[in-house]
């Protein structure tokens, strides 16, 4: 029997996707093999990754002076890869609003100047930080921030203006969980273990002005510029083959779905039941207020370390699985990624209730 899994990532993913890839498992289309054992070279690759590719750009409406690049080295390896290739003043503004907002913001500090113009941590980032523009640098390379917080369940409930500088966003646990304006960004990255396959692949959507060529002397390695993932078709090394037929089977299904509006819909609605439980329980409590909820990720605690334990340990035995809390904020945290299910939610707080009335 299949669990509800909360898992903030590697997460849920459809059922009819994973159907579909156990059907092609053994053999792709009359390929004779799987996608698992192609050369990432032959016709037949070629043409998925292409598919894929396509899809997302319909999906999310990707203007076509942007480039879209399958990478390796997950949302981590874009901390760095991000100053590498854009910083060329060497000056960058970071909001800090989580976990890895902070190491975003610590590993740029190894290539330039670093500015954080607002945080939320004095409240354990439980908010998003009201944003005062005469803190922002006018003359910075770029303004990063990351649009949901994993960890936190927080989001920008809407994007800042900056002007002529480049936003850069981390949207690895909110991407293609509602509509975006994709030509409001310089550059999206996002690790695919939540909203869009699994774990090792990394999509990063680069406008092409920001692609710069380094020189043949630069000591910025060859597969941490851009230039060379765009320049090859993601191609310059073997990309991570599976994932992107994944992600090319879960585009599918959102495209089935309705796509990213239908998407925003279904997800507001599951937020919403869980939401609406937890502002009326006299024994859990959502750690964060108003606009700034997650759809995605939703930490709530009892205000009982024990009891939250107790929560944890029966909500395994009942089937809902992966919800503890992050450490750094501890209760319970119920991930609503995409391929979870409305019924899912409806399942956990029917569940809630029941802890509720017997402890």
């Amino acid at each position: 029997m299949r669990v509800y899994n909360f898992s903030a990532g590697p997460a849920v993913l459809p059922e009819e996707v994973l159907k579909r890839a156990a059907e092609e498992m053994l053999e792709y289309g009359s390929s004779g093999q799987s996608v698992m054992e192609m050369s990432h070279r032959s016709k037949e690759y070629q043409a998925i990754i292409d598919s894929c590719e396509a899809s997302l750009r319909k999906v999310m409406n990707i203007p076509d002076n942007y480039k879209v690049l399958f990478l390796q080295g997950g949302a981590s390896m874009q901390f760095a890869m991000v100053p590498l290739n854009l910083m060329k003043k060497g000056r960058a503004d970071f909001v800090i609003t989580g976990q890895w907002a902070t190491k975003a913001y610590k590993e740029a500090q190894r290539f330039g100047t670093a500015n954080a113009v607002a945080s939320s941590k004095d409240k354990t980032f439980s908010y998003i930080p009201e944003l005062d523009e005469s803190k922002f640098d006018k003359d910075a390379d770029y303004f990063h921030i990351c649009l949901n917080n994993t960890i936190y369940g927080t989001r920008f409930p809407k994007l800042p203006e900056t002007g002529n500088v480049p936003l850069v966003a981390d949207m690895s646990s909110c991407i293609l969980s509602e509509p975006v304006d994709v030509s409001k960004f310089g550059l999206i990255y996002a690790g695919a273990q939540k909203n869009m396959g699994p774990a090792g692949l990394t999509v990063v959507i680069i406008r092409e002005d920001l692609i710069c060529d380094f020189p043949e002397d630069s000591k910025v390695p060859t597969m941490l510029q851009y230039k060379t993932h765009a320049d090859n078709g993601s191609m310059f090394n073997t990309p991570p083959t599976y994932a992107i037929y994944i992600l090319g089977l879960v585009l599918e299904w959102i495209k089935g779905k309705g796509g990213l509006t239908a998407m925003k819909e279904i997800n507001e609605k599951k937020a919403k039941i869980i939401y609406d439980f937890l502002d009326n329980s006299s024994m859990f409590k959502a750690t964060v207020q108003g606009a700034d909820r997650s759809l995605m990720n939703i930490p709530f605690v009892t205000g009982n370390e024990e009891l939250d334990a107790k929560f944890v340990a029966e909500a395994k035995k009942n089937g809902f699985v992966n919800i503890k809390g992050h450490r750094s904020v501890g209760g319970m945290r119920a991930s609503i990624y995409n391929a979870m299910p409305v019924e899912g939610c409806e399942a956990l707080v029917r569940f809630m209730a029941d802890f509720e009335k017997n402890n």
